[in-house]
């Protein structure tokens, strides 16, 4: 560095790079939010309890994030990618026709709905999370009507069928009896005829 002593660059490596970053990843921290959101809600997220959780300073959540704000706009943007965009995107480039609402009928009622039960939680009390989850409802209903009119249902028919396998997803994490939270591949199959009839 010219004008300046060597030591300068050493201090300023130290303190404003690696050290205080901890090598973490904006990934790294991401990944632990969601997981301390889907097993502990969102009032765990909280800078201290995170960076501790991942043994590392604060100085390495700051490195990555203004604010913790910021933070939980960057957890609900991956989430929306995650369940939205990512699963859209993966159905349409592996499968054709009603083999594709099939699946995602099973991708649905197979998942472990935690994380998205944390974030509707989250959302009946914070307006920003609560327009993401509206978006990716909205989503979701729209691409499940879009597959059940390609599959031969009237487009006029498709939109509530669609609304209605949606409320149907949305209401089996609600249900508390282990017995009635699963489904069957057999079963998720013949409901997936029985919708596209």
């Amino acid at each position: 560095m010219e004008n300046y002593p060597d030591w300068v660059a050493v201090v300023n490596t130290y303190v404003y790079g690696e050290g205080v970053k901890d090598r973490l990843t904006i990934t790294d921290w991401i990944k632990h939010g969601l997981r301390t959101l889907a097993g502990q809600g969102e009032q765990a997220l909280k800078v201290g309890a995170l960076a501790a959780g991942l043994d590392v300073s604060r100085g390495s959540f700051y490195w990555h994030f203004k604010d913790i704000e910021d933070y939980r706009q960057a957890l609900l943007r991956e989430w929306r990618e995650r369940v939205g965009d990512r699963v859209i995107r993966d159905i349409d480039t592996t499968l054709t026709g009603p083999a594709r609402l099939t699946a995602l009928m099973r991708l649905g009622f197979e998942e472990d709905r935690r994380l998205d039960r944390a974030i509707r939680s989250w959302a009946t009390t914070d307006p920003s999370a609560a327009a993401v989850v509206a978006s990716v409802d909205l989503q979701r209903v729209a691409y499940i009507a879009k597959l059940l009119t390609e599959s031969g249902v009237e487009s006029r028919k498709a939109l509530p069928r669609a609304e209605f396998i949606y409320w149907a997803y949305i209401g089996q994490s609600a249900v508390m009896h282990q017995s009635q939270t699963a489904i069957t591949e057999a079963d998720v199959d013949d409901l997936g005829a029985l919708f596209t009839r």
